[in-house]
This record gives C-alpha cells, sequence and structure tokens, in this order.
C-alpha cells in the first residue's frame, strides 16, 4: 500500500492603512500564485494599504488595478516585495523605489 504525503505551509501577510485601527489591520492568507482583489470583505483596504508584511520565504506583487494586471515591464503600478515589513510610501517598483501608498487593489504570493 502506498500513501502520498502532502505538506501545506500556512502563510499570512498583514496589510494595514495609514490609521493602523483595529479595523485597518488584516491578517491575509497567501494562496500561492492566485490573485485576490481588496473587494467585498476586503473593500476597506482597496487604495488604502500604507503598510504590508511579508512572510519569509515570500515574494508578494501587489499590483495597483484589481485582478493583478500591470500596464507592462516599465510601468509604476506594481511594487515587489520580499519577506519583511514595508512602508509602501518607499517601495521596490520594477523600475525602482516608488511611493506606492495608498494604491494596491489586489496582489499575489509565491514562494521564492
Amino acid at each position: 500500500m502506498f500513501y502520498k504525503v502532502i505538506l501545506v505551509a500556512f502563510a499570512f501577510i498583514t496589510a494595514a492603512s495609514a490609521a493602523a485601527s483595529p479595523e485597518g489591520c488584516v491578517v491575509i492568507p497567501v494562496v500561492s500564485d492566485e490573485c485576490t482583489n481588496f473587494t467585498g470583505g476586503l473593500s476597506f483596504l482597496n487604495d488604502e494599504v500604507s503598510f504590508v508584511n511579508v512572510p519569509p520565504g515570500f515574494v508578494c506583487t501587489f499590483y495597483e488595478d484589481s485582478g493583478c494586471l500591470s500596464a507592462g515591464p516599465n510601468a509604476h503600478d506594481v511594487a515587489v516585495l520580499t519577506g519583511g515589513t514595508w512602508n509602501m510610501a518607499n517601495a521596490p517598483g520594477l523600475s525602482g523605489p516608488q511611493n506606492f501608498n495608498d494604491l494596491t487593489s489586489s496582489f499575489t504570493c509565491s514562494p521564492v
């Protein structure tokens, strides 16, 4: 008899608005390579994210538009963050550091 063992790692990001009140921060489960839009129960974060904590071993891409869409490789509508705590006012973008404060509408994460 053979058994297949599947290991599942759970990871979360924490996103906060500038207000950083209890309703301003939220812990969001990371589903690898799936787009998460700030709609429905997360709509209060749409265009309001000021701080993000990305789990170690992950890279997360934050998009200005819903649907995890970007205008292209030289666009300033994407912030790419690795494990750690980030101030979105000085976030790494595809073309260098940029002010991504209050711009995020969706994100995707994957293990590095």
